[in-house]
């Protein structure tokens, strides 16, 4: 079975930092994985510098050779996607982006974070985690200093290897079928898809696998405290990605600060995709992976 996409929209912040432009690749090839819109916002505050400027779409797309050199606005279009960027001044970053998102629809937000304090350049406070937990919206993390799954230089992808964990409250289903949607929007032929129990065999979840996919779908089951051992299978399976559900919006908004996923944030050596499950399974309980 295929899925459907259901990714029409991205948001990605942007502060200009060379690790927001790993951001704003990713952000970039999943709007054409996904032939959505990319909304790009730059929040000024009195640090900015005034030589600065939004990475370059056309120059990116020409190096990717999806365009050929110089190129138009208009053949950036017949790519099937849309780009927009936004410059809003403001001493709360935060506080304007969650403004945006208020009014502007967005299915994914894509953002660089530090994993030791958890900052962007932009206020030095946990700016991308907040932006995340405010909105409740499904949020992939590229860790600050690491390449990610989408090179910078040409947009190739490198994900081999995807690492699930999962309980059963809230239920995996939501993580499988989003990383069933971007193996399948990024035309990715073969991999592998390990989905992780961090308990007793008795207590993992019953899942139906996926089939005919051309990935490999491995259950394993391992004791031990939760986020330690998430970090530490992804470091032993070499993971490109790990993707985590958390128990809604509303624990969106009272910070991820001590759930498993920001404990998994902070260590991780690849990037973190946090879902929101009640945003799609309003009945989910509270046990997050």
């Amino acid at each position: 079975m295929q899925p459907k996409p259901t990714i029409r929209s991205i948001f990605h912040p942007s502060d200009f930092s060379d690790a927001s432009e790993v951001a704003f690749a990713h952000a970039l090839k999943l709007t054409l994985a996904s032939r959505a819109l990319l909304q790009m916002m730059h929040v000024e505050t009195g640090a900015d510098k005034e030589d600065e400027d939004f990475p370059r779409v056309r120059e990116t797309l020409e190096r990717w050779k999806l365009l050929p050199p110089g190129s138009s606005h208009r053949d950036v279009g017949q790519l099937g996607i849309e780009i927009h960027k936004v410059i809003a001044s403001s001493d709360e970053p935060v506080k304007a982006c969650l403004n945006f998102l208020e009014i502007n629809d967005a299915d994914l937000i894509v953002l660089s974070v530090q994993q030791r304090e958890g900052i962007m350049r932009w206020l030095g406070n946990m700016v991308g985690e907040k932006i995340a937990q405010g909105s409740g919206q499904m949020t992939l993390f590229i860790p600050n200093g690491l390449d990610g799954f989408v090179s910078v230089a040409d947009g190739s992808v490198r994900l081999k290897n995807i690492l699930i964990p999962m309980v059963n409250k809230p239920r995996p289903e939501t993580a499988v079928e989003t990383t069933l949607r971007l193996i399948h929007s990024l035309a990715l032929p073969t991999g592998t898809v390990t989905l992780l129990h961090v308990g007793t065999f008795e207590s993992t979840p019953v899942l139906d696998l996926p089939e005919s996919t051309g990935w490999a779908w491995n259950q394993l089951t391992q004791p031990g405290d939760k986020s330690e051992t998430i970090v530490q299978v992804a470091r032993d399976l070499d993971a490109d990605l790990i993707v985590m559900t958390t128990d809604g919006p509303d624990r969106f908004l009272d910070g991820l600060r001590g759930t498993t996923s920001e404990r998994v944030l902070r260590k991780a050596h690849c990037p973190v995709a946090v879902i929101p499950v009640e945003r799609f399974d309003e009945s989910a309980d509270t046990d997050e992976a």
